[in-house]
């Protein structure tokens, strides 16, 4: 049985918005790319769940919703998906196969903890493949000046931005416009021989008045305005507009 999209009421607390744009969820399903298995984040009413299960052998879609978690298993009877109802968040990835994708229209309001869950579990995906807001993509990839978020992708993938995804797409529109963003996992991080709680202690520091200048925010831990010059670096810098092999210049002198 399919459920049409006036028979559900959206939740605005949990943030659903259904995607209704059969191209579109093909598009998401296609930059996830294609294997044995993905993680979905939040199925909803099964229309990105259904591209998937086009391209993947299994899908787990761990889904908040009670009533939609108990609804979504009827309309994919016989397939290879699992549903479970439980918050993302508390979802242990323990238990998932190697090289895992994960995928999702994800709400705005907890896309930062969801990025940075699967960037510090012990088994990471190969990829993440997100529908976020617009410009939470772009700073995830470092559109524009780096974020904290974006800063933290960057040291442990390769982010790029997918298709864009206009507000008039969903089911209620949402007052932002969406983008895809995809993060290919690396090898090995680009914190290699850094103290890592000390290097990320430091762009909390630097990121704690993200309009402050640079020297003032990180004034307390020794650096200066000259500091700042023998990297090339104008005095009044602010922490946005240092990439992540900025940042690791910064610590290795602060570190010496």
């Amino acid at each position: 049985m399919v459920y049409s999209l006036e028979s559900m009421k959206q939740r605005k607390e949990l943030g659903q918005h259904w995607l209704r744009d059969r191209e579109i969820l093909t598009s998401i399903a296609a930059c996830a790319g294609e294997g044995e298995f993905a993680l979905e984040i939040g199925p909803g009413l099964g229309t990105l769940t259904s591209a998937l299960l086009k391209r993947f052998r299994r899908v787990v879609a761990v889904e908040y919703d009670g009533k939609l978690a108990e609804k979504l298993p009827k309309q994919f009877v016989g397939s290879g998906l699992t549903v479970v109802n439980e918050d993302i968040l508390q979802f242990d990835t323990a238990g998932l196969p190697e090289g895992y994708v994960v995928v999702g229209n994800v709400p705005y309001y907890i896309t930062a903890p969801i990025v940075q869950k699967f960037l510090q579990a012990k088994n990471r995906p190969s990829r993440m493949v997100f529908l976020v807001q617009k410009e939470v993509a772009e700073r995830i990839a470092g559109v524009g000046g780096w974020s904290l978020l974006g800063l933290s992708v960057a040291a442990y993938a390769d982010a790029t931005l997918g298709p864009y995804v206009g507000r008039e797409h969903f089911e209620p529109p949402p007052k932002v416009d969406s983008q895809v963003i995809i993060m290919e996992m690396l090898a090995e991080n680009r914190l290699e021989g850094l103290d890592e709680e000390r290097f990320w202690r430091l762009l909390r520091a630097g990121f704690k008045w993200p309009r402050k200048k640079l020297v003032n925010n990180l004034s307390g831990v020794g650096v200066t305005a000259e500091t700042l010059r023998e990297m090339g670096l104008n005095e009044s810098v602010r922490a946005g507009e240092l990439d992540l092999e900025a940042w690791k210049e910064l610590y290795n002198k602060i570190k010496r």
